[in-house]
């Protein structure tokens, strides 16, 4: 089996053993081990539901996440408000264990179960959201795990980018790219990178995600700017090795919610 394809049918397996009540070793227990992140995005119909959605991650998730040790859960909405905003939650996880044991885990707690209760058991007539999708991803070896925003900087703009590829050599390749330098320009010229990570399970694949932000629009738009002439990139972009590793790219412009960490 190609190697690429294997590691996908590995993680499937390793959920699926977790699940299972089978042993399993926990994968990223030292901090050189890459972390795995879940992106949920519920779609809504109302301006009502995105506030009963923002409420339950700030008042019953994040709280039960927190508890188990898993932190800073991100929440966010688009940043040009409209009653079908989507909201976006992005949730760090040390280990696949550590994330295929959380529904099991949010169960048997009593003080979320109660917080939750209304939020997890609205009526059909009365839904708390339309639907929600939910991607597991794995971090880069280039970037293994998240990284906070400067707490002196801030940022009230958080761009989320899916990088899609033709196939999955060109995927890797475009990850290779990444780690031969547009990861340290984009820390250099303060692009301010959240997350830099590869899709495991979830649509639009083969491609990769990744997150930076910015103090506001036009800090963010200057920091891009500069990105986009630096010789690093020019050399990059022109190195044939790296030829035709992105066929389409999604750009999402975001806000933090009262719900977020980040």
């Amino acid at each position: 089996m190609n190697s690429r394809f294997a590691i996908r049918a590995a993680a499937v397996l390793m959920l699926s053993l977790v699940a299972s009540g089978l042993p399993l070793h926990t994968l990223a227990a030292g901090s050189d081990q890459p972390q795995y992140y879940e992106l949920r995005v519920y779609t809504t119909s109302s301006g009502a539901q995105q506030q009963r959605i923002n409420d339950y991650w700030q008042h019953a998730a994040v709280p039960a996440y927190n508890r188990l040790g898993i932190q800073p859960v991100g929440v966010f909405t688009e940043i040009t408000n409209t009653p079908t905003n989507s909201i976006y939650v992005l949730i760090p996880c040390d280990s696949l264990e550590i994330f295929a044991s959380i529904p099991a885990k949010l169960a048997a707690d009593a003080t979320y179960q109660a917080a939750a209760t209304t939020f997890l058991t609205a009526p059909k007539e009365n839904p708390a959201y339309e639907r929600f999708e939910s991607s597991l991803t794995v971090a880069f070896d280039g970037m293994k795990h998240l990284v906070v925003p400067p707490a002196d900087k801030k940022p009230a703009v958080f761009e989320l980018r899916t990088y899609m590829s033709p196939n999955d050599e060109r995927g890797f390749n475009k990850v290779k790219m990444f780690e031969a330098g547009e990861i340290q320009l984009m820390k250099d010229i303060g692009l301010s990178p959240i997350f830099y990570s590869r899709k495991l399970i979830g649509p639009n694949q083969p491609c990769l995600m990744y997150m930076t932000c910015g103090v506001d629009m036009a800090e963010h738009k200057k920091h891009w700017k500069i990105f986009g002439s630096s010789p690093v990139w020019k050399g990059l972009q022109a190195d044939p090795q790296y030829k035709d590793n992105v066929s389409k790219t999604i750009k999402i412009l975001l806000q933090r919610t009262s719900a977020s960490q980040l």
